[in-house]
C-alpha cells in the first residue's frame, strides 16, 4: 500500500474526470434575491465540477499534490493545465468575492481544503486571504465545538488550518482547539460510526489534538482509554450509489489517515498502526466503484491516506 507513479496515475484519472464536469452538482448557494441563482461556473469559475465546491478544491488539491510528487505522469501536461485555467488570478478573485458575500459559504470543510491547496499549490490569493480572514472572525463567536463526522466537523477545519499555519491565525486555532477539545475525557467511541460519517469525529479530534498538545500521550490516554471494535473494524457500505451511504467509504480512508498520524505521535502503540493499515486496504478496494457519488471525491482521501502512510 503505497503511492508509486502507478496508483498516482490512476488518482490523476479519477480527478481529471471531475474537476471540469459541471454537473450533477450541489452548489450550496443561499439566494437573496430573485434571478439570483446561476450555473456553478459562472458562480465559481474555478471550482465548479466535482459535484460541489469542496469536492472541487480538493480535487485540484490532489492533481497539485501529484505533479509534484510525480512530475513525470504521462498526464502531468493535462495536470497543468487543468490547475493553471482553474486557478487563474481572474477566477480566484470571483472565489474571493463570493465567500466575501457569503461568509458562512463550506465553513470550516471547504475552507480548510483549500488552505491546503494554497499550502500545496504555493499561493491561492486572494481567496487565501479571504478564508484567514474568515477564521479570525468566526472562531471567536463558535462557543462549542461541532463533533459531527460530516463537513460540518470543528476539529477537521482547525487541524488543516494549522498545517496551513497562517501567523496570523495559528495562536488562535491552537487556543480554540485548547477550549473545544482540550478537556475531554473517556470519548464513548463505541458508539461510532454514525451511518453517513466520512469522519470519525474522536480519531479527527485526536488527529488535531496531537497538533497541539506537548503532552499528547496524557490527553490520548484520558480520551480514549480503550478503541472499541466499532472504531477498529473498517465500516461496511450497503449501497455505494447512495451519496450519504458513500459517506463511508471515505471514512475508512479518513480513520487511516488519523491512525498512521497517531501511530507516529505514539510509536509504541502498533495496534494503531494496523488499524490504519486495514482500513487504508478496505478504502482503496473501493475508489473506481463506477458510481459518482464516490468517484467524484475518494480519490482525494485515498492520496492524502497514503502520505500519511509514509507510502
Amino acid at each position: 500500500m503505497r503511492l508509486d507513479a502507478a496508483s498516482a496515475g490512476r488518482l490523476a484519472a479519477l480527478a481529471l474526470a471531475c474537476v471540469g464536469r459541471e454537473f450533477p452538482n450541489q452548489p450550496g448557494h443561499v439566494m437573496q434575491r430573485a434571478g439570483e441563482l446561476d450555473r456553478p461556473r459562472s458562480l465559481h469559475p474555478a471550482f465548479f465540477g466535482c459535484f460541489d465546491w469542496h469536492s472541487a478544491v480538493h480535487g485540484h488539491w490532489l492533481l497539485a499534490h501529484l505533479l509534484r510528487r510525480f512530475p513525470g505522469l504521462p498526464q502531468a501536461g493535462a495536470i497543468r493545465t487543468a490547475l493553471d485555467s482553474a486557478l487563474s488570478a481572474a477566477n480566484l478573485q470571483v472565489e474571493a468575492e463570493y465567500l466575501r458575500r457569503h461568509p458562512e459559504f463550506e465553513r470550516p470543510y471547504g475552507w480548510a481544503w483549500a488552505l491546503k491547496l494554497a499550502q500545496e499549490r504555493g499561493n491561492l490569493q486572494p481567496l487565501e486571504g479571504v478564508i484567514v480572514q474568515a477564521y479570525k472572525q468566526w472562531l471567536p463567536r463558535q462557543t462549542y465545538p461541532v463533533r459531527s463526522g460530516t463537513h460540518t466537523n470543528t476539529a477537521f477545519g482547525l487541524a488543516f488550518a494549522l498545517d496551513h499555519a497562517h501567523p496570523e491565525l495559528k495562536p488562535l486555532l491552537i487556543q480554540r482547539a485548547l477550549d473545544y477539545f482540550g478537556n475531554d475525557r473517556d470519548y464513548p467511541a463505541a458508539w461510532e460510526p454514525g451511518g453517513n460519517d466520512f469522519f470519525s469525529p474522536c480519531l479527527i479530534e485526536a488527529d488535531l489534538m496531537r497538533r497541539v498538545l506537548p503532552d499528547f500521550r496524557g490527553w490520548f490516554d484520558a480520551f480514549l482509554p480503550e478503541l472499541p471494535a466499532s472504531l477498529l473494524e473498517p465500516a461496511r457500505v450497503s449501497d455505494r450509489n447512495d451519496g450519504q451511504l458513500a459517506h463511508l467509504d471515505g471514512l475508512n480512508l479518513s480513520r487511516a489517515w488519523c491512525y498512521f498520524s497517531l501511530a507516529r505521535a505514539l510509536p509504541d502503540r502498533p495496534l494503531l498502526r494496523k488499524a490504519g493499515e486495514r482500513h487504508l486496504e478496505t478504502g482503496l478496494a473501493q475508489l473506481a466503484s463506477g458510481s459518482y457519488a464516490g468517484e467524484h471525491w475518494l480519490a482525494t482521501f485515498a492520496a492524502y491516506a497514503l502520505a500519511c502512510a509514509g507510502d
